[in-house]
């Protein structure tokens, strides 16, 4: 509609200030022809804008002027306050912020939206953490989030998982990702793009150096790049399990990132146990499905079951020793 693109008008240029006449044409998904028109519409109405032609030219407001009107929906309303836990907001030091926004953002809305918005707060919570996930340790964001902002390099002292020893790496950093917890740095090293878990840098100082991102690249485009190569990364090795029916729901879900198809059979009785294929990187990764005992059997192949008798066999001579 016209006048929600108007709207969208005015509130960007209040937020960006001078936007070129392209730009906010490719946002609202118009010829710039309708960008031009929508700007004649707005000074009609009483709106100081104007617009500028040339290399720097662009759109902008007449310097001083803001409007109150929020252009919020009941729905947006909604959405504005169903929220994370605080978690995320505590880590990055804005806890207070938020609760201080929130409560401009309430003022500032209709009054036949605020009772809606009131209940979204109180009746929806969104908690990324998993279950039974054990205690984080803390993480100190407060130099990554530095150099996010700033837009500077930075240089990291970084332990990788299986490693005792620290590596150092100058990284640019595109943004910071909680992910179910854990709090992720997007970076690129030497111009490809990398992730590194915020509670194994062991030091962080910010450089200088302006940031060398590359061209183009935003932070949720890198993250999803990232995040497929993690979740669709290809197994090395399938191994197939058979697993007992009173803990097939619990081994689906702790294998979940490793199952290689869906289950077959389980479904016939207390005594039919359902055959499962999971994907794995190497062989040692078997070892985890100790954790099952005698509630699930590896059939195949053959450097699996070997795996995973040399870990059963090693347990028990373990219990078994004087010492």
């Amino acid at each position: 509609m016209k006048s929600d693109r108007l709207l969208s008008i005015l509130l960007l240029l209040q937020t960006r200030g001078r936007v070129p006449a392209r730009e906010l044409a490719e946002r609202l998904e118009v010829s710039v022809r309708t960008v031009y028109r929508d700007v004649e519409a707005l000074s009609a109405s009483g709106v100081p804008v104007y617009a500028e032609r040339g290399r720097h030219g662009g759109i902008a407001l007449l310097e001083g002027f803001r409007t109150d009107v929020t252009g919020l929906t009941a729905d947006e309303s909604r959405a504005l306050f169903v929220l994370a836990a605080r978690g995320a907001h505590a880590a990055l030091g804005l806890d207070e912020a938020l609760g201080s926004a929130l409560r401009k953002v309430m003022a500032a809305l209709p009054a036949p939206f605020r009772p809606a918005a009131e209940t979204a707060s109180r009746r929806i919570l969104v908690d990324a953490t998993r279950w039974k996930g054990g205690p984080q340790p803390a993480v100190d964001l407060d130099t990554l989030k530095d150099a996010v902002f700033a837009d500077r390099r930075l240089r990291l002292r970084y332990r990788h998982s299986g490693e005792r020893r620290t590596r150092t790496y100058t990284v640019d950093p595109y943004g910071l990702v909680a992910k179910a917890g854990v709090w992720y740095l997007v970076a690129d090293l030497l111009g490809s793009p990398r992730l590194f878990r915020a509670d194994r840098v062991r030091g962080a100082t910010v450089l200088d150096d302006a940031v060398r991102r590359r061209p183009g690249a935003e932070l949720a485009d890198v993250w999803e790049v990232l995040r497929r190569g993690v979740e669709e990364r290809p197994g090395g090795l399938v191994v197939t399990v058979r697993v007992r029916p009173d803990r097939l729901d619990m081994f689906l879900r702790l294998n979940a990132a490793s199952l290689a198809g869906r289950p077959e059979g389980g479904g016939g009785g207390d005594d039919e146990w359902a055959t499962v294929r999971l994907a794995y990187g190497s062989v040692v990764e078997v070892r985890q499905l100790l954790a099952f005992s005698d509630r699930i059997e590896v059939v195949g192949p053959p450097e699996a079951r070997e795996e995973l008798a040399r870990a059963a066999t090693a347990v028990v001579e373990l219990y078994r020793s004087d010492g």
